[in-house]
């Protein structure tokens, strides 16, 4: 794929997310939903993968999965930082590079719309429990957008693990990284450069992506099947 193709296809997932930011913005009850949602969803990910967080070798793709492919904070303004700058990104960036942000960049609007979904559906309380996020789920009725997230991830992760693999592309990366801040683009360097180095200390993703793949499919698979307690429930904060 060419580099204006990919800045292309980047550039519309940002702007689904950018409507999905200001719908979240106008609406305070959905803004309110979403942020309990992503953040009950966060501890069910921490529970999920707690084995891996504990592993020196992987602790730091944990950390990196969580705060930039798929956490409960508001991003609304990396996206549109990101945004501003894809004319630059898709000039400067090396292909490959610019090819994993916008794999990432769907991730995370995937996401937001199967987000905004399950918000829909929940129950209209200030607290859901494993059951009823179950059902809301399997009431969205989105399979293929579900199989899609799951997909994405280990689309980037092994894209990730790739480049990371590559020594000429560490040292290009490090290299842009004054011309990146001075051109406008540190976000985008400082994803890369996360990912790359917190790849980097596996030495190998291929189990870890293997094993976020089939829990998330099980999890994805024993739902639809009308399971209302495929993980414990994560709770609520006292």
């Amino acid at each position: 794929m060419s580099a204006t193709s990919t800045g292309e296809r980047l550039a519309a997932e940002l702007a689904s997310l950018r409507a999905d930011h200001a719908a979240a913005s106008k609406d305070s009850a959905l803004g309110a939903t979403l942020a309990r949602l992503r953040g009950w969803q966060s501890r069910r990910l921490r529970a999920t993968y707690a084995d891996l967080a504990r592993s020196p070798r992987y602790a730091d793709a944990i950390v990196f999965f969580e705060s930039d492919l798929y956490g409960p904070g508001n991003a609304s303004r990396r996206d549109a930082d990101l945004e501003r700058i894809v004319p630059i990104a898709t000039r400067m960036l090396p292909a490959g590079m610019l090819e994993v942000v916008a794999d990432a960049t769907e991730l995370n609007a995937c996401s937001s719309r199967l987000d905004r979904a399950l918000a829909a559906a929940l129950p209209a309380t200030p607290a859901f429990d494993v059951a009823d996020y179950c059902r809301a789920y399997r009431a969205t009725d989105d399979l293929a957008a579900r199989r899609r997230q799951i997909e994405l991830i280990g689309v980037v992760g092994r894209s990730i693990d790739h480049y990371g693999r590559k020594r000429a592309v560490r040292e290009t990366l490090h290299l842009m990284r004054r011309p990146a801040r001075v051109a406008g683009f540190g976000v985008l360097q400082d994803f890369l450069e996360r990912g790359l180095a917190s790849f980097a200390k596996m030495h190998g993703a291929e189990e870890f992506l293997a094993t976020v793949d089939a829990r998330e499919k099980a999890i994805l698979e024993a739902i639809v099947a009308g399971d209302d307690a495929p993980f414990a429930d994560p709770g609520w904060p006292a």
